[in-house]
């Protein structure tokens, strides 16, 4: 008799409070592809809520107060104050999951939510989010209480806690299993008790034959191998899968047999494929041996097995995410800092969906280019995003969107804004990209007028030398150009800075920091992120150090992970020194502070002095000839005109309104019914596209008149600010 296996996709503590991470909404659509039933849970969230609640917080200060410990001052007020958070916190988390709205105005007076060291540093309110801004004020209030609540759990009764992380320390360059195994095996923390207890009722309820357990980062490891320890002890009839991001970097190498005392099998690279073979293989209807990209452990030794010469499944043939199961309303809207780029990905519920496979581009020396995950390019079609998305908003009620993409492709965005448009669908959308010269000022206002609200793109070093080192494929003066092209369209724009690349030198770094001073001080840019650079093994650089002129230090590995490298740069700078600096002048700007100061005010030592021209950004932003392929395209997306004669005949008017404008145009009578015509033809609802070359040829045709002054006049100029599109 044929099994059939039912499957439980999990997502183990923690990833986001705003919104669930779309791993496992990504297979339960593929699984549905399939008929292939299946349940999914978030266990962070449901942890946070098990934890943040009256009974919660009273079985932690009980704990405390039962146990011996060396608090510090902080800890101890908050102790103190603990029937204060006891009877706010069920009232703070309703306020955040935007279910108790006018519970601001008692936040915000600052009296109803007791306080402690996260509020000693609290930056001017007032400044921050100005005086009708008291929604975001007091979820910024809300949100600091709930991290002092952290602080208090992570000093006491759980070092491993943090909102967006559990563990994080034992999965980061873990290249041994000892540690993790350690923890594992020592006795369970009020936290992992309680994700326990939620792991039983989602066993109970779903009734799985097999458990998924995804691992995105190393911040979900350890909590996903507890998830798998308890399965093993108290359901040994179920099998157990883990994948995910973490596995697809960290774990291709694995050798160490112990990890498979708490799992059966790890997945490495996009898990449909793998998971299909999986299911068959459990059903009795595939070989061991024709596993695809499936570890287990055999006789005592860790097995790979991808005999299968069958290839990954389509990107259009995996479904739509399916966000079934998941209790969307209970996710918390939280705002942790000012910074605008970093309020979308932790405040507002995002439907997560991906445009393409892998990056487009796929050259950068310090991504994981070698990876399925970035070097296997597979776009999608606009019209197939748009089902997507009407499916979703239908599933969700939410019609905000994050695509996920390493890199957007400029020409599907473009594809994709169009079709949003003739569908009419009302989106409001953000993604990331590469700061290149196909995301022209036109481009730019196509993509704002479909939704898109943010960007975010790699800067990392501004440094020419660097980027080309880095084969970024763009310079300081194209970054600028494009990030300019899309703030001028009302598009929020964010910048990865990098800090730290091989060979980089003082005085390079602190040229990157003038760049990045001038971006602020022209309004190119409004949010940033400085990191430093880390190398990894799947990267251009970690597998070639010696082209880069560093050295691998190490870790030795030792069976598990195999990802984070340590390595000496004797060329460069000592790059840690100058992190304070460097995020210390970044918030700065991003407030509109400290622009015109010396960048030394930003560091504890002596730098050198740039040698940026403090206008070389602004000399950048300076328009360029225009200049068109034969076979571009001339849109129009406005509305369509209504033309009035006028004088006799002797002058036509055509008149235009959008939303929020209107305006007319005084012409020729027979210049008026040609660019009637003309617009008409070009609109974005037309699925032939009207050309460049064919518009100038009809203008000179029709027109008889030359077209290189028609397009330099102010009625062009006119139209081409309020929707006529060269794409």
């Amino acid at each position: 008799m044929r099994k059939e296996q039912h499957l439980l996709l999990l997502t183990a503590p923690f990833t986001q409070l705003n919104t669930p991470y779309p791993a496992t909404m990504y297979l339960k659509g593929f699984l549905n592809t399939i008929h292939v039933s299946s349940f999914q849970a978030d266990l962070g969230i449901e942890v946070i809520l098990a934890l943040f609640t009256k009974e919660g917080l009273r079985n932690i200060f009980e704990i405390v107060e039962n146990g011996e410990f060396k608090v510090s001052d902080n800890t101890y007020r908050i102790h103190q104050l603990k029937e204060d958070y006891i009877q706010t916190i069920d009232a703070v988390i309703h306020f955040l999951q935007n279910k108790n709205s006018t519970l601001a105005h008692l936040i915000c007076d600052r009296s109803f939510l007791p306080e402690a060291g996260r509020f000693e540093n609290i930056e001017d309110l007032q400044w921050t989010f100005g005086t009708m801004g008291i929604q975001d004020k007091a979820r910024h209030l809300a949100t600091l209480y709930l991290e002092d609540l952290g602080d208090f759990i992570k000093e006491t009764i759980d070092p491993h806690f943090g909102f967006s992380r559990y563990a994080e320390r034992l999965g980061r360059t873990a290249s041994s299993f000892d540690s993790i195994q350690g923890h594992l095996e020592s006795e369970d923390s009020y936290i992992t008790t309680l994700l326990l207890k939620l792991l039983d009722e989602k066993i109970q309820q779903s009734k799985p034959s097999l458990v998924c357990l995804s691992v995105p980062f190393p911040g979900n490891l350890f909590a996903s191998l507890k998830c798998g320890q308890y399965i093993k002890k108290h359901y040994p009839a179920i099998k157990i899968v883990l994948g995910g991001g973490y596995a697809n970097t960290e774990l291709r190498s694995i050798s160490d047999p112990r990890v498979f005392d708490y799992i059966d099998f790890i997945a490495l690279d996009d898990g449909e494929k793998p998971l299909t073979s999986l299911i068959e293989y459990l059903n009795d209807q595939r070989q061991e041996e024709d596993l695809k990209r499936i570890f287990l452990r055999q006789n005592g030794k860790v097995e790979f097995f991808n005999s299968s010469k069958e290839t990954d499944i389509a990107q259009k043939d995996l479904g739509t995410p399916d966000y079934a199961d998941l209790h969307l309303d209970n996710y918390l809207s939280v705002i942790e800092l000012a910074n605008p780029m970093h309020r979308m990905w932790s405040d507002g519920r995002w439907n997560k969906l991906t445009l393409a496979h892998g990056c487009y581009w796929g050259k950068c020396t310090f991504c994981d280019v070698s990876l399925d995950y970035i070097k296997r390019y597979e776009p999608l079609t606009a019209a197939l995003i748009c089902d997507r998305i009407e499916t979703i908003i239908e599933q969700t009620g939410q019609n905000g969107f994050h695509f996920v993409d390493e890199a957007a492709p400029p020409n599907l965005l473009r594809e994709l804004a169009l079709e949003i448009l003739r569908r009419n669908l009302k989106v409001s959308w953000w993604t990331n990209i590469r700061f290149e010269k196909h995301f022209t000022p036109d481009l730019a206002y196509l993509l704002k007028a479909s939704g898109c609200i943010a960007i975010a793109g790699g800067l990392e070093v501004a440094s020419d030398r660097l980027l080309k080192l880095m084969k970024k494929g763009v310079t300081v003066e194209k970054v600028a150009q494009v990030a300019n092209s899309l703030t001028q369209a009302g598009i929020m724009v964010h910048a990865y800075l990098m800090y730290g690349f091989p060979t980089e030198t003082e005085q390079e770094t602190i040229d990157a920091l003038e760049m990045v001073r001038q971006l602020f001080e022209n309004e190119v840019i409004q949010s940033g992120f400085w990191h430093q650079f880390a190398m990894t093994s799947h990267s251009p650089v970690g597998l070639n150090p010696s082209a880069y002129e560093v050295v691998k230090l190490g870790p030795k590995f030792e069976g598990f992970a195999d990802n984070d490298l340590y390595h000496d740069d004797p060329k460069g700078a000592e790059h840690a020194i100058f992190s304070e600096g460097l995020k210390t002048s970044l918030f700065n700007y991003m407030n509109g502070l400290g622009l015109d100061e010396n960048l030394a005010l930003w560091f504890k030592f002596k730098i050198p002095k740039t040698t940026i021209p403090k206008d070389f950004i602004l000399k950048s932003l300076k328009p360029k000839a225009e200049g068109y392929r034969h076979n571009i395209s001339v849109v129009w997306i406005g509305n369509t005109p209504e033309m009035i004669s006028m004088d006799n005949n002797e002058m036509s008017v055509l008149e235009f309104y959008s939303k929020s404008n209107s305006f007319a145009l005084d012409l020729d009578p027979t210049l008026a019914i040609w660019l009637l015509h003309v617009l008409e033809s070009c609109t974005f609802q037309q699925s032939d596209r009207l050309t460049f070359e064919a518009f100038k040829v009809s203008y000179r045709d029709e027109i008889h008149d030359d077209f290189d002054t028609f397009w330099q006049s102010e009625t062009i100029e006119i139209l081409r600010s309020n929707g006529l599109l060269v794409l």
